[in-house]
């Protein structure tokens, strides 16, 4: 029976379904932008998005999970930029097919129902498969050649091939501690006559033998001192790459050759006019309009920094592409629409974000256009004669100056089979920030060793309540007491204290047990239902067992409370007033004001502050109840309340309703929106490419900010002896006052300038029957100097002439050539002669230029020398 061919659609939802048939709760991708951790730049894998789950900080509803994840690899660590295009296999946005169990099966389901849904469901030849486990993974190794059935010379045993202990292709790590075990990866045969051996042998990395799928078991925790330790809920990651498998599924050879991937082959060669489908720019293309429209969907717009300057980067290597098929004008946003056509089904947030994302995209083109063709054609001669490597200084020019990532240098040179003094290129980047790097490996800090009972939290509604020790640690370490003086951290079986989530800061406040005080600094998770007080014993003798009065500060909680209920009536108003795609990025609340970092592409304007301030400020003022209720999250989807995208909920969620704006939160808020008070943007800014932020202030703080601006205003007016409401007016007064004067002095500069050129006339001396004058003009600024310059001319004739001022140790200097005298001697080099001599540079016309300086010291020897400098080239 012939195998059956499976479109990427097909897969994608074949591969849901069957795992969903296995108890599995489908969870959508997340975005490429991980949520909440600063460790990764992008989510570069399936896994990335339960991270928390693994580390023990994060329960989520379910212990079985499947997804379909976009990821991204083209920054940091994990970074297959510089092979698109080269190879039949990389990518830089890629398809994850992963199942997960957090805790509930482990290897025999996990490998049985992979060779059933490779065998059964789509079909493989089980003589085309192959299996590799670690050396030392027995069970693993039975379960595929006992119970599975695969003869035991297709399942390769790999050991610590990576230069020491567990270090290994079939050894899995989450980071240098913690989470790791085995793993067991599928290989499919594409047959003899692809060059290439079965993995282990000298000859893997061919293109024979290809891994589809990753079953890494998690079993183990590994120490400082690299000694592995089983974990008591054993967990599966798996993951296979979408691209990968569709390739065999559709009996082609390489990913760009599969239905998704031939509709983009084909639109980019539309918009470039290539009929030859298969040149390999047409794929670098076709892979990159997915990237860079991802990219955008979740948020990230080119930029010079960080996860910016990688979508940057990614943008501008597909448009040199389309400019080496001849594409001169901008084509690449044309392709957002045939994305949408063939992925917008299964992301339909691209589809929302259709008019967007072309929009940010088109910016971008437009702007490299404008220095695309200066940069290759300098890029072409550096790179023409016998040029082996082109050198460190050019690549930085054409980084600096017309846009140029050193990747795309480098992509040009590899064409050519040259390389690019990448050393010299860092040498020159050496003032400047590393605008590429960003960290892009795991890294955990481990929690607090506590394996006790979870607390409850009863502080949404009393701020004080009795409880007891369940745990205490000093200095990390847990310990059975605490003494008076020492610092440490307090777990409770009960507690009022809000620990810090969700933007919100962890509550402060005291534990007191009759004499003993323990001063509360601040609340934090230890693990996802458990809450640590951190802080300091004043007083008395803190033990494990005792009862303690846990009492929050309700000053700082109901600040805190305002500050935190208003952002969410503000997100919703930035959305009515700056659009949908508003999406927010970061927060942080405290007692003293709200920050909110959104996606915006512009500066917020003065008039769109002032409405989302007042319509802010009128929810406050209905009046409102607060209501708050849990569920889970299909329920909570039915109501309609906005859920943040890619942010991370628990087992059930707590949907918050205050005024019109509904919102999952699980923080701590107001009972009326009236308590929140007067509203008040005091604060906004860009914080990155696309992202802005605003900050405000509530109740008491927006009175106490108020009030600062009256003293000001009231300052100002005593200054102008005025009253307040005429300050505009005077201001405005003393505005024009000011450039009238200025006018004046300019006006006397002038006079003064001109008088001394008459003077100036008599100084000029001739130089092979040229007119040459250089000079210095006292209170002179370029204007004067650049007026003089043509006065003097007028009335030296045919002449060369260079004027200076200084101001402290600054230096302004002119230079002018008739001309008659242009022929011999240019404005341009002249200027420049004298400048580098008084610490500067500078340039211009060949009649006219001027330049600046920092060492007015060392201008008379300037000067004299231009007589010198002008003799030698008449």
């Amino acid at each position: 029976m012939s195998q059956p061919t499976f479109s990427v659609a097909e897969i994608r939802k074949s591969f849901l379904d069957f795992f969903a048939s296995k108890g599995h709760t489908i969870v959508p991708s997340s975005s490429l932008v991980p949520g909440n951790d600063p460790t990764l730049m992008f989510t570069n894998s399936g896994m990335v998005q339960f991270k928390d789950v693994f580390l023990g900080t994060d329960k989520r509803p379910y212990t079985r999970a499947t997804s379909v994840q976009a990821c991204l690899r083209a920054g940091g660590k994990h970074n297959d930029l510089e092979n698109v295009g080269y190879t039949a296999r990389h990518h830089t946005f890629f398809e994850m097919l992963g199942n997960w169990s957090f805790g509930d099966y482990f290897k025999r389901e996990s490998l049985k129902w992979a060779w059933e849904l490779l065998t059964e469901v789509y079909k493989l030849p089980k003589e085309r498969l192959l299996a590799t486990v670690y050396a030392e993974d027995d069970e693993a190794y039975e379960i595929w050649t006992q119970e599975i059935g695969l003869p035991p010379e297709r399942v390769i045993r790999i050991g610590d091939n990576k230069g020491g202990r567990y270090k290994s292709d079939n050894f899995w790590m989450m980071a240098d501690t913690g989470p790791c075990g085995p793993c067991s990866e599928i290989f499919y045969d594409h047959g003899a006559h692809i060059a290439g051996g079965p993995p282990g042998s000298p000859d893997e990395d061919g293109d024979r033998f290809i891994e589809i799928w990753n079953n890494v078991f998690m079993q183990f925790d590994m120490d400082e001192k690299g000694q592995v330790h089983p974990l008591p809920a054993p967990c599966v990651d798996t993951g296979m790459g979408l691209e990968r498998l569709a390739a065999i599924l559709q009996h082609v050879h390489s990913n760009y050759e599969i239905d998704l991937f031939a509709a983009l082959i084909k639109a980019a060669g539309r918009e470039t006019h290539t009929e030859d489908l298969s040149n390999p720019s047409l794929k670098v293309i076709a892979d990159h309009i997915r990237a860079t429209s991802f990219l955008v969907s979740d948020g990230v717009i080119p930029s010079n920094e960080g996860r910016g300057y990688v979508q940057r980067r990614i943008v501008r290597r597909a448009i040199r592409h389309g400019y080496k098929l001849g594409q001169k004008t901008p084509f690449f946003h044309k392709l957002v629409k045939d994305l949408v056509a063939v992925m917008g089904d299964a992301y339909p947030q691209l589809r929302a974000q259709e008019e967007r994302i072309t929009a940010v995209l088109k910016a971008e083109e437009e702007r490299f256009f404008e220095t695309l063709a200066n940069g290759m054609e300098i890029l072409d001669n550096a790179l023409a004669g016998d040029v082996k490597v082109l050198p460190g200084d050019v690549a930085f020019k054409l980084h600096d100056t017309y846009g140029f990532p050193l990747d795309l240098s480098n992509d040009v040179a590899r064409e050519r089979g040259l390389s690019v003094d990448e050393a010299g290129f860092r040498a020159a980047m050496e003032e400047q920030k590393n605008k590429a790097r960003a960290a892009g490996k795991f890294k955990m800090d481990r929690a607090l060793e506590y394996t006790g009972a979870s607390n409850a939290f009863t502080g949404y509604g009393a701020l004080a309540a009795p409880a007891k020790v369940l745990a205490l640690y000093a200095d990390g370490t847990s310990v059975q007491a605490l003494e008076a003086g020492q610092s440490g951290v307090v777990v409770l079986d009960s507690t009022p204290f809000y620990a810090e989530s969700g933007g919100q800061v962890g509550d402060e406040g005291v534990i007191t047990a009759g004499s003993t005080r323990f001063a509360v600094q601040d609340t934090l998770k230890i693990k996802a239902d458990v809450f640590g007080h951190h802080g300091v014993l004043e007083t008395g003798r803190l033990a494990v067992g005792d009862s303690v009065s846990a009492e929050v500060n309700t000053e700082v909680r109901a600040a805190t409370m305002r500050n935190h209920s208003v952002t969410h009536i503000m997100h919703k108003a930035l959305r009515e007033v700056l659009g949908s795609h508003v999406q927010q990025k970061g927060s942080l609340v405290n007692a003293d004001r709200t920050r909110f970092d959104f996606t915006h592409g512009a500066p917020v304007t003065d008039a769109e502050i002032r409405e989302i301030e007042r319509r802010v400020n009128a929810e406050i003022l209905e009046n409102s109840a607060t209501d708050a209720a849990e569920m889970d999250i299909e329920s909570a989807k039915q109501t309609g309340a906005m859920m943040l995208f890619g942010e991370k909920y628990g087992e059930t969620v707590r949907v918050l309703g205050i005024g019109s704006s509904r919102e999952l939160c699980g923080g701590t808020h107001v009972q009326r929106t009236g308590d929140i008070g007067l509203f008040k943007i005091v604060g906004e800014s860009g914080v990155a490419a696309g992202v802005r932020r605003i900050e405000a202030v509530t109740g008491a703080n927006a009175l106490a900010y108020l009030q600062s601006l009256e003293d000001t205003v009231a300052q100002a007016a005593g200054a102008f002896k005025a009253p307040a409401t005429e300050l505009t007016g005077r201001i405005g007064q003393a505005l024009d006052q000011i450039k009238a004067l200025e006018k004046e002095i300019a006006a006397l500069k002038g006079k003064l300038a001109s008088n001394q050129g008459d003077e100036l006339v008599n100084q000029a001396v001739d130089v092979k029957g040229v007119k040459l004058l250089a000079a210095r003009l006292e209170g002179a600024d370029a204007k004067t100097l650049r007026d003089t310059m043509d006065k003097l001319k007028d009335k030296l004739g045919t002449a060369v002439i260079v004027l200076a001022a200084v101001d402290g140790d600054k230096v302004q200097l002119a230079a002018g050539v008739t001309k008659d005298c242009i022929g011999k001697l240019k404005a341009g080099e002249l200027v420049n002669h004298v400048a580098l001599q008084v610490g500067g540079k500078g340039g211009g016309k060949p009649d006219m230029a001027m330049a600046g300086g920092t060492n007015a010291a060392a201008l008379p020897e300037a000067l004299a020398s231009v007589q010198g400098w002008v003799s030698e080239r008449l």
